[in-house]
């Protein structure tokens, strides 16, 4: 599968991006960006500093002036490019995969890349018509103002209540514990060293089998709630104070509210995997909620073009309008605030989402050809119900819905479903896979 995905570039390293790669892949994106300015940063895997170093080299060799701010999580680069005003960004980064992986994620201009944009990239690399230069490269930090900034915003908030942070020994590490301090929170932490071998857990937070030890830390800790970080903090998981993961629908509410409560009839956006109670929160609240194709780089493309107020993805990216942009420590930061001034918990907090009924991503490997098929089979044998196609199939039911998609990642397919009871959930799950090969 080619390491040229629908929203960044990710592969096994060094099978598939390698430091030659790498340096090609920066030439190709001086040469875009016609000899403009680069912020880049890096994640803690150990391959990052080697393609950090490899991507910097192509940058200037073909006229672009570099910035390089070093190990960092991914807001901090956003940001980043945000304060320098670089032209563009670029982040050495496999996020949430695991250790083995590494890629790049970047920006051109002020939007996300397109997936034609990404395919351009890839042709150039292949093609090698590529610029030549005399870039500049420096070195700068930028913790310090980025805690400066988050301290600003959120001092004071914390107001002495307890939690625990997993940084699941990556990009938060080093970072969040601090941020955390400066708001007025008693902080724990736990897996907060910089590791790229994650040895702790996965990088991966959003599947709850991930996190039984953070869990059980969090129950056995008595603090008032807990966090989890993915691979470069961009994504979040909440958890109560008995240990026991928020759902990520239920956090998008709950911050939702909040951002409603303060710019009052704002749009919200939320992905194709995300419950339709996100919808039905938002109506209810007056603001107007909009469903997106599921990826951050089509979430935050919606997020900046319609001037939403809020955007929340089931994979537990969380953006808001002040940043123009997700951040997954100002997002903690925002929850516990939230928390704060409710005078509840966190569960007392997710108590009040009503119920939804809906399953979690269901995965099966299948070659691209094979996930196409599907697809279109699906399309076909439910022709007679209302449907839409802005990432996959979603079909309609009366009293649910169930989405089909390619992952963007693997050859492989996910599927989701929701219901307005368990028993219809089952009913409409068995309907639907029915249809789809086993692996």
């Amino acid at each position: 599968m080619s390491i040229y995905k629908a929203c960044d570039i990710r592969g096994r390293y060094p099978d598939e991006i390698d430091a030659e790669t790498m340096h090609l892949i920066g030439r190709a994106l001086a040469t875009e960006a016609e000899g403009n300015t680069f912020v880049v940063g890096g994640d803690v895997r150990e391959s990052t500093p080697e393609l950090k170093d490899a991507l910097c080299r192509g940058l200037t060799t073909s006229g672009s002036d570099v910035t390089d701010i070093g190990t960092v999580p991914t807001p901090a680069v956003y940001r980043a490019k945000d304060e320098l005003q670089t032209w563009g960004a670029a982040i050495v980064t496999a996020s949430h995969n695991p250790t083995q992986f590494n890629g790049l994620k970047f920006m051109l201009g002020w939007l996300p890349p397109t997936p034609d944009e990404v395919q351009r990239l890839k042709k150039l690399v292949e093609t090698d018509r590529l610029a030549e230069g005399d870039g500049t490269l420096t070195a700068r930090s930028v913790k310090e103002d980025y805690l400066a900034w988050l301290k600003e915003r959120y001092a004071g908030t914390g107001n002495g209540l307890r939690v625990l942070l997993d940084a699941g020994n990556g990009c938060a590490s080093e970072w969040a514990g601090q941020a955390f301090m400066d708001a007025g929170y008693e902080v724990q932490e736990l897996n907060c060293r910089p590791d790229g071998t994650f040895p702790s857990r996965s990088p991966n937070p959003s599947k709850p089998e991930n996190l039984k030890s953070t869990a059980s830390a969090v129950a056995a800790a008595d603090v008032d709630f807990g966090v989890a970080f993915d691979g470069d903090a961009d994504r979040v998981v909440f958890l109560d104070r008995h240990g026991h993961v928020v759902n990520t629908e239920r956090a998008i509410i709950i911050l939702a509210r909040a951002v409603l409560k303060d710019q009052p009839g704002g749009s919200v956006i939320y992905d194709l995997k995300c419950t339709e109670k996100v919808a039905d929160e938002v109506e209810r609240l007056g603001g107007r909620a909009l469903r997106e194709r599921s990826g951050h780089s089509f979430i935050k493309t919606r997020l900046i073009t319609d001037k939403a107020a809020f955007a929340g993805e089931a994979s537990g990216h969380f953006f808001f309008g002040e940043l123009g942009r997700d951040d997954g420590i100002y997002a903690a930061l925002r929850m516990g605030q939230i928390i704060a001034e409710s005078g509840s918990t966190l569960s007392g907090l997710a108590d009040t989402v009503p119920d939804f009924y809906i399953s979690p991503d269901i995965r099966i490997s299948l070659s691209y050809d094979a996930g196409a098929a599907v697809v279109e089979r699906l399309k076909k044998d439910f022709s007679g119900y209302p449907q839409e196609y802005k990432d996959g199939v979603r079909i309609e039911f009366d009293d649910g819905w169930a989405l089909c998609r390619q992952s963007v990642t693997e050859p492989a397919i996910t599927l989701r479903f929701e219901a307005n009871t368990p028993e219809r959930l089952e009913e409409i799950k068995k309907q639907v896979m029915d249809k789809v090969p086993a692996e």
